[in-house]
């Protein structure tokens, strides 16, 4: 990868990537993706190669993450209600990455059980 430019988000399928890289192509921001040809040939090695890589230049990463936050589809809850973060009320929750703290769920990591995470504050919460 060129030292240029930064990975801004993962996709698992091309398409994903292409509409988030279009919205920014039309605000000015050089992008780029890395590994689309690849996942369009077998979608099921996404998971194995990290999916699609969606680069943005350095000088446009400050904007483009702004951009990206604002578009970007946030958790909801069974109801389809937004999630609120308990800390600063914010309706930007994602789902959190696995903290696989021990042995048990580094082997099992599907029985650890599901976290998000603030995209404002960073708090983690159930």
């Amino acid at each position: 990868m060129r030292n240029d430019f930064t990975i801004l988000a993962l996709f698992e399928y091309s398409t994903e990537a292409q509409v988030i890289k279009a919205k920014l192509d039309s605000e000015g921001i050089q992008t780029m993706l890395m590994d689309e040809k690849t996942v369009d040939s077998d979608p099921l090695i996404s998971q194995a190669i990290g999916g699609v890589k969606l680069l943005i230049h350095n000088t446009d990463l400050e904007k483009a993450t702004i951009i990206y936050n604002d578009i970007r589809s946030y958790q909801k809850d069974e109801r389809g209600n937004d999630i609120h973060s308990p800390k600063c009320n914010s309706t930007k929750t994602l789902v959190a990455d696995l903290q696989r703290k021990n042995i048990f769920f580094m082997l099992f990591p599907f029985f650890e059980s599901r976290k998000l995470i603030c995209n404002d504050c960073k708090t983690v919460f159930k």
